[in-house]
């Protein structure tokens, strides 16, 4: 069954790690490195069952590898998931044992902090394994690639006058509100903690509406910055945008959805929050942040791309990205097998702290 698993989803490795001294249970799903070594999350959940666990790994871990391909990145796609309640079970000694994990891979699995884990847990990871990315903050990254996608989405070069509607204001939509306001976009906002959206619209001059109200006020964008199936077949009806592009994950709940959407423009969310990643793999080359925010700017080259693909109306903007993403691996795996082929440069990732 669990190989039944891995083959539906294309995935290269799957491996188990236990250390019965700490408690620690957790696996490392690599989906692909025809691109470079693998990127993914270290997630800390307290999965009912492994089968469960397995599942979202291997989810995860596809949808990395996509994201990367069709940003252009040189790594591939994996996830890692730590079996146990990150605010009770969650240790320093149990931590350095994943790393341990992490570092029998020998550089296959760069791991980054996810849902239940924070850059703080990287670091101590990052002391047994290398490389670890636990330096920097990839939001502000994040908001400026959705803040391109929605200018390449409508065509304009600023977005002075366009309405947006921001579902969500943590770390990346809180910036995304600041980066539509300083181009004098009217910015609507709305959060499940109505005090941090209150908060946000005070500092920023947007306009504050109730969370269950944002899907249906009328706007330009509906830019989804918080949890994922924002639209599904229930709430297709209330929409009322031009555009969808966000930072948020899986904002189609079925991507068939894509084909429902009439006139709305969607931005594939693995085009549009991609900017975070690029960062990441910025960070990992050792450059700065001038040049990842040079290379975040292109997510709107992208983005256009994706739309030319999908004009006639033949393809969805999701297969399209999707067609843009195995297009780009298929001719890496034609021009040789993998990042650790012989005749292939391996990118240079030394963030190597470990002692």
């Amino acid at each position: 069954m669990i190989f039944d698993g891995i083959e539906e989803h294309g995935v290269e490795q799957v491996v188990f790690g236990s250390d019965p001294t700490t408690g620690l249970r957790s696996l490392i799903v690599i989906h692909d490195t025809t691109l470079g070594p693998s990127l993914g999350g270290v997630r800390m959940w307290p999965y009912p069952s492994e089968a469960e666990a397995i599942a979202d790994g291997l989810r995860l871990s596809r949808a990395m590898t996509v994201k990367a391909a069709a940003a252009g990145l040189n790594l591939g796609g994996s996830a890692s998931l730590i079996i146990g309640d990150p605010g009770l079970d969650k240790t320093e000694e149990l931590l350095r044992a994943h790393g341990r994990f992490i570092a029998s891979l020998g550089g296959r699995f760069i791991p980054v902090n996810d849902v239940g884990t924070t850059q703080a847990d990287m670091e101590t990871i990052g002391l047994v394994a290398a490389p670890v990315c636990d330096r920097g903050d990839p939001s502000p990254y994040t908001a400026l690639g959705v803040l391109c996608a929605i200018r390449a989405a409508l065509e304009v070069t600023d977005l002075a006058g366009v309405t947006v509607a921001v579902q969500g204001v943590g770390n990346v939509g809180s910036r995304l509100v600041g980066l539509l306001r300083a181009e004098s976009a009217e910015v609507i906002v709305a959060d499940v903690v109505a005090d941090r959206a209150r908060g946000v619209a005070r500092r920023h001059g947007a306009r504050q509406v109730p969370v269950e109200e944002i899907l249906g006020t009328p706007c330009d964008v509906l830019a989804p910055c918080a949890l994922g199936e924002v639209v599904t077949r229930r709430t297709l009806p209330d929409l009322a945008c031009r555009v969808i592009a966000g930072g948020a994950n899986n904002v189609l709940a079925q991507p068939s959805l894509a084909r429902e959407l009439g006139d709305i423009r969607y931005v594939p969310d693995f085009i549009a929050n991609a900017g975070g990643l690029i960062y990441l793999e910025e960070q990992l080359l050792g450059h700065d942040d001038d040049r990842a925010t040079e290379r975040v700017r292109k997510v709107g080259n992208v983005v256009a791309d994706v739309l030319a693909m999908a004009s006639d109306g033949r393809v969805t903007t999701v297969e399209a990205a999707t067609e843009l993403a195995h297009a780009r691996l298929a001719a890496r795996r034609v021009a040789g097998n993998g990042w650790w082929s012989p005749d292939r440069p391996v990118p240079t990732y030394s963030l190597d702290r470990r002692q």
